[in-house]
């Protein structure tokens, strides 16, 4: 017997974020989009705990215990006294190390799939908060959909969503590590009064009445001039993409991923080959949202 589960990338359509707290993390607005690029995550029954991973850039993905599916496995299987005696392989689609939430979507894939090989029987609410204890972008990766995500990120509140809106991702050559890019938002606003976030009036407005051009302008991203700082080629990347009829662009959480807001499915595609062919980056792909969180196949 085995488990399949799909689970969605993320773009962050707002991303504000708070001076650093005493734990060293941050607190955030963050406004959550699922979207329809997915992993594929199969659990089996083995003799032990094993991750394999294959698809595009599966050379980057962890296949040890740092893996957040195996940590995932780990941490159901401690709650219910069970071994993790798993095989996780995991299908690549998402971008790996992309400000696109692909390990966190691995973990709340392999969280769920585990929950249903085993039968654990574990409600909602204790998946959510094993999903927290992982990582601040596990939760949204489970629920999907749409949410306003506080504290670190793990606290979520749904948020409706009136429209389909078409996106365009460009994939950078290499990653961003998260931790490296929050260490250079400190550095840039060392001497600056950073506010509490909140999330933007008119930004849950757009997404709620479905109007691509109003959520155009309010897409926001407060890691966007850390992540350009640490990678000043990506200003390039998201000329390009505006230059060739994107109604915004931003990064894409921490980066190096851009995002690229479009009228429709025709935009998405120019903008894909205009991209493409601008030599930015290594790679362009297509998408829509919101998108379902984590589900069996």
């Amino acid at each position: 017997m085995s488990v399949t589960v799909r689970v969605p990338a993320k773009v962050n359509v707002q991303l504000a974020v708070g001076a650093p707290r005493p734990d060293g993390f941050h607190d955030l607005a963050n406004v959550f989009l699922a979207v329809g690029l997915y992993d594929e995550v199969t659990v089996t029954p083995a003799d032990g705990l094993r991750v394999t991973c294959s698809g595009p850039d599966a050379a980057q993905v962890p296949l040890d215990a740092t893996n957040l599916a195996a940590r995932a496995a780990i941490a159901l299987a401690e709650r219910h006294g069970i071994a993790p005696d798993v095989h996780i392989h995991i299908a690549k689609d998402i971008p790996v190390a992309g400000g696109m939430a692909g390990g966190s979507a691995d973990g709340a894939a392999a969280l769920l799939a585990c929950d249903a090989l085993w039968s654990t029987g574990a409600t909602r609410d204790e998946l959510l908060a094993i999903c927290a204890e992982l990582g601040s972008d596990v939760p949204f990766s489970l629920v999907g959909g749409a949410a306003l995500g506080t504290g670190r990120g793990e606290r979520l509140t749904p948020i409706e969503v009136g429209s389909t809106f078409h996106w365009v991702f460009a994939v950078a050559d290499g990653g961003l590590s998260t931790p490296a890019v929050y260490g250079e938002f400190d550095r840039l606003t060392a001497d600056t009064d950073v506010p509490e976030p909140e999330a933007s009036p008119a930004l849950l407005d757009a997404l709620r009445t479905g109007d691509a051009t109003a959520l155009a302008a309010a897409l926001s991203n407060d890691l966007q001039p850390a992540a350009l700082s640490l990678r000043p080629s990506l200003a390039d990347t998201l000329a390009a993409g505006t230059a060739a009829g994107a109604l915004a662009a931003l990064v894409s959480g921490s980066g190096p991923t851009t995002a690229f807001l479009v009228a429709d499915e025709e935009s998405a595609r120019k903008v894909a080959e205009a991209l493409l062919t601008s030599g930015t980056c290594r790679n362009a792909r297509t998408a829509v949202s919101p998108a379902p969180g984590a589900t069996a196949v």
